[in-house]
């Protein structure tokens, strides 16, 4: 499956300062082919909102996406793989920016289906990838 965090370009000032936190969506991209219309179409559906934190904004990329055991908080979570200089950037639950230096961060409430989701791919030898726009 290929997931899209979709960050909002419109908290980002002029005057170069940035917000203390960057919210985004993150989605479900599906491509699909229509036989009958010949047309390739890209459905969207929003999973749940993120937030970042601004000082530690994950590169724009496309990363793999794998469920491991989190040393830290003790359960399984997603793990974004081979990010440009860092390691350890995991999806977890937060509610303010200061509860992460670099992870994405999902509400409470969505962290456990988001991993089950994340998880059920990668037991059906799926490959998920994340890009980050």
């Amino acid at each position: 499956m290929y997931y899209k965090l979709i960050r909002n370009k419109s908290l980002s000032s002029a005057s170069g300062v940035r917000p203390k936190s960057v919210p985004g969506t993150l989605y479900s991209v599906a491509h699909r082919f229509s036989r009958s219309a010949g047309i390739y179409k890209e459905y969207l559906t929003p999973i749940c909102p993120t937030i970042e934190n601004a000082d530690y904004l994950v590169p724009a990329l496309i990363y793999r996406v794998s469920v491991t055991r989190s040393p830290k908080f003790k359960r399984l979570l997603p793990i974004l793989n081979q990010v440009p200089g860092r390691s350890g950037i995991r999806i977890h639950r937060g509610t303010k920016p200061e509860h992460s230096r670099g992870c994405i961060l999902v509400p409470p409430s969505d962290e456990p289906s988001l991993t089950a989701r994340f998880l059920a791919e990668q037991s059906a030898h799926e490959e998920t990838r994340l890009e980050i726009a």
